[in-house]
């Protein structure tokens, strides 16, 4: 092989690679090593089985037995909202709102760093002062519900 071949051929191989090859040994201990670290770090984490996951969503559901969907929002949603919006200090996301027949959903959505009970107090506010614009003749009060995922179940379990 001549001089010109040998330098090519020299840095075409990388270091790193070739001095692996040459000290397998080191280079298996040191990966069970990393391992085991890993493996001992990860079971020393605290962990929860159902971590509580609070998302700042408050839903308010109102009755309105025999209303068109055009009614529904004109009756009722868009007063509700009218004062969900006017909210002070409230840092409100987003307000989604659906009429349809008989029934309005409104799902106010806060941001992260506020508190689900100063927030559901808020809305319950806007509510009572919206109510002298919504009919008298309501099947069913408008409910403020907070959405937590705690209150779903971990598993559904069908016999049949």
């Amino acid at each position: 092989m001549s001089n010109k071949n040998k330098i090519v051929e020299k840095l075409r191989q990388f270091k790193p690679t070739n001095w692996v090859i040459e000290h397998s040994t080191v280079a298996y201990v040191s990966t069970l090593v990393i391992t085991l670290i890993g493996l001992s770090i990860f079971t020393s984490l605290p962990k929860e089985n159902f971590p509580d996951i609070v998302m700042p969503q408050i839903y308010v559901s109102t009755v309105y037995a025999g209303t068109s969907p055009k009614d529904m929002e004109n009756l009722v949603t868009r007063p509700i909202e009218k004062e969900l919006k006017g909210i002070s200090g409230a840092k409100i996301r987003n307000i989604k709102s659906t009429s349809i027949q008989d029934f309005s959903s409104i799902l106010v959505e806060f941001e992260t760093d506020v508190e689900v009970d100063v927030a559901k107090q808020k809305v319950k506010d806007a509510v009572d002062k919206a109510r002298t614009e919504l009919p008298q003749d309501l099947t069913t009060e408008p409910d403020v519900i907070e959405v937590s995922f705690s209150d779903f179940p971990i598993m559904f379990i069908n016999v049949a």
